[in-house]
């Protein structure tokens, strides 16, 4: 896949996961937008590992290892896997570990990656803010309209409903 091409935000949001309640890219992932194998990701993050506390970056448990693959459908997510198996669980990096890594992997690239990786957390925490707006404005003409519009309204709130299925976490809440 052309370097261009793994920058736009759509394909960059498709790489966000949910799991522990908060929204994380995998090691994988990120090492595939570096352009550098996940093992050297790996590496430089143990190098520096004082700068990766657990709201930054944790490792995914066997279960919630499992869990991912199903949601993904594959049973082959790293090349590792190639050669019997994953030999360490995945690291998650939160939105502020994907900041701390391009301190870690200095180079132009890394820099343009996190850039359009920032981006896309930005714009997904304004998709998420604007429908809790538009819940908050459609009680108050609710509210305000009282039972001429009850009808209208309550389907707009199914239509929201249905827009904005949350994602099965995964791990232990």
């Amino acid at each position: 896949m052309p370097a261009n091409t793994l920058f736009k935000p759509g394909i960059i949001a498709e790489r966000i996961h949910c799991i522990r309640g908060e929204k994380v890219m995998l090691d994988s992932d990120l090492a595939t937008l570096y352009g550098i194998e996940t093992k050297a990701l790996k590496r430089s993050v143990r190098r520096n590992i004082k700068r990766f506390p657990p709201d930054f970056m944790f490792e995914l448990t066997k279960e919630e290892f499992e869990v991912l693959r199903y949601q993904i459908g594959t049973s082959k997510p790293d090349t590792d896997e190639q050669r019997g198996g994953a030999r360490y669980m995945p690291f998650a990096f939160t939105e502020l570990g994907v900041a701390m890594l391009s301190s870690v992997l200095n180079s132009d690239s890394a820099i343009e990656v996190n850039i359009a990786i920032m981006r896309t957390f930005v714009q997904l925490r304004r998709i998420l803010a604007s429908h809790h707006e538009l819940s908050l404005r459609l009680d108050v003409l609710e509210q305000r309209y009282d039972g001429q519009f009850r009808g209208v309204f309550e389907a707009i709130k199914q239509l929201m409903r249905e827009e904005t299925k949350p994602k099965n976490p995964i791990g232990f809440v």
